[in-house]
């Protein structure tokens, strides 16, 4: 469990001084010489499950698709799973979605198994940890497979995708270099299934979400370029300098405030009586307060009197519910992982990181940050369990190599520029998405976000849809009382699924 957390950890958290780094050489060498790869290997099955009072007849193809290079070599094998419905005659009528997860270094497994697959694993919507095994997998009534085909991708370096002959994993690990590899993978996964004029949407969460937008760059762009209908973004994290706490960046912290309000008030800690107990007011409140309050504070920084300084400490703890004096010291600058350790230390916990409604209890109750995420630890041990069930058992794959959920190596590996040349820059790929949506005026975004999702703030995310050339009146804006992974929450999840679905129906 520790492994994936620092793995995610680290994947979320690179900083600028990784920005414009190129990109290492990694573990991931040559797996073996351009003859001894093997064929492609993919497992179909046929399948039927009643969804929303229809009984929905359907082929799942679970396999491998090899990209190659000019020469005609395979340089990479990636998974995925697809869902295709039966019995339709016209491919025009039928939209097909492509689903991702982030990291970057995750399988797709949590929107696979959590969200919108066929079958679903049950996780405590109360925001309890799900022990062990044996799991509930059921049919999944909040799956889309009534309104889109689904295809379900494990970039290369996760899930059982790879990179095959000479090709070393780093040639698929960065902004671009993964944006173009998946960019290929749709490509080729159109022709083969003839599905060229269905109506096409992009689905990604976390990570998943910067490689949704710059989705929209690499298959757009250019005279063979792929129109898109929508695009989803759950939990989004699109320009990074909403999320970077590097000194003199003062974004995140703007970025940041009215999701550590809003966990404030989930634990009762927050002043609900300032705003009549009305969550809704007080979430706007937060959001006008970060930016017409704290974000001139803290440009003013230093020239601020004591006086000021510490009338805005005591009023930011009726938002936050920490002691004026620790926001003080703090230099109103209320970093994240230190406000998960700190709201409820008095009561010996801490909260999660992903989903800021879990709580979790360390080792000890002095230090300065939590030991682990309890949002990440409670609950990943049910969707590992799930997913390699559900591919080995049911969908009969047999791949002797292990299905890699989560994992550091891409991460560590990561090119983060986004261009060869120019000063270094947090990666921000909302103008590549409002570009798209200038130059196809039928692209529309739907945009998910949890109220407690500490990992990708919602305001973060809406800073970017301001801030940087996109269509806003084209862009749905939602938003669920969970965290990153708001399918965890069962309401939630079949509202994240009602949002989806109308945004398809409305976009093909």
């Amino acid at each position: 469990m520790r492994a994936w957390l620092i793995a995610l950890g680290l994947a979320l958290s690179m900083g600028p001084a990784f920005a414009d780094e190129p990109a290492k050489s990694g573990t991931s060498g040559p797996t073996a010489s351009a003859a001894d790869i093997p064929e492609a290997k993919s497992f179909s099955s046929d399948h039927a499950f009643k969804l929303r009072g229809q009984t929905i007849k359907y082929t799942t193809v679970a396999g491998e698709t090899y990209l190659r290079n000019e020469k005609d070599q395979p340089t990479a094998s990636i998974f995925s799973v697809a869902y295709v419905r039966n019995g339709i005659s016209d491919p025009s009528t039928r939209p097909v979605t492509f689903v991702f997860n982030g990291g970057p270094g995750s399988a797709s497994l949590w929107l696979h198994m959590g969200a919108f697959g066929p079958k679903q694993v049950i996780t405590p919507s109360d925001a309890r940890g799900v022990g062990a095994p044996p799991y509930t997998i059921q049919d999944n009534q909040n799956s889309l497979l009534d309104v889109s085909d689904l295809v379900f991708i494990d970039p290369v370096g996760t899930g059982y995708s790879r990179p095959l002959g000479e090709t070393e994993g780093k040639a698929f690990y960065g902004v671009n270099e993964d944006a173009e590899s998946i960019a290929e993978f749709i490509r080729v996964w159109l022709t083969e299934n003839g599905r060229w004029n269905s109506p096409k949407f992009l689905a990604g969460e976390s990570y998943g979400t910067t490689r949704a937008a710059a989705l929209t760059e690499k298959l757009q762009g250019g005279w063979n370029g792929i129109g898109l209908n929508g695009v989803i973004l759950i939990s989004a994290i699109l320009d990074f300098q909403n999320a970077r706490f590097a000194p003199g960046n003062d974004s995140a912290h703007i970025a940041f405030f009215p999701t550590e309000a809003a966990i404030a008030w989930y634990h009762d800690k927050a002043n609900k009586a300032r705003w009549n107990d009305n969550f809704d007011a007080f979430v706007a409140d937060a959001r006008t307060y970060a930016t017409d309050t704290l974000a001139p504070a803290l440009i003013r920084g230093s020239t601020l009197t004591t006086e000021q300084k510490s009338a805005l400490a005591s009023d930011m703890s009726d938002y936050l519910g920490v002691s004026a004096k620790w926001i003080e010291l703090a230099n109103l600058r209320v970093d994240p992982t230190r406000f998960r350790k700190e709201l409820l230390r008095n009561e010996g916990y801490t909260v999660g990181r992903f989903d800021g409604r879990y709580k979790g209890i360390d080792s000890e109750g002095t230090a300065d940050t939590p030991e682990n995420d309890p949002s990440g630890y409670g609950m990943d041990t049910a969707y590992v369990a799930a997913i390699n069930d559900y591919l080995t058992r049911e969908l009969k794959v047999d791949f002797t190599r292990p299905y890699k959920v989560l994992t550091g190596e891409p991460g560590s590996q990561w090119n983060w520029s986004m261009n060869e040349q120019g000063w270094p820059a947090y990666v921000n790929v909302t103008p590549w998405l409002g570009k798209g949506m200038r130059e196809n005026p039928d692209l529309k975004v739907l945009l998910a976000s949890g109220w407690y999702d500490l990992a990708t703030p919602f305001f973060g995310a809406e800073m970017a849809m301001y801030q940087n050339g996109v269509v806003l009146d084209r862009v749905q804006f939602d938003y669920y009382d969970a965290g990153h992974m708001m399918y965890l929450k069962e309401s939630d999840g079949t509202k994240l699924s009602n949002d989806v679905r109308n945004f398809i129906q409305a976009g093909q």
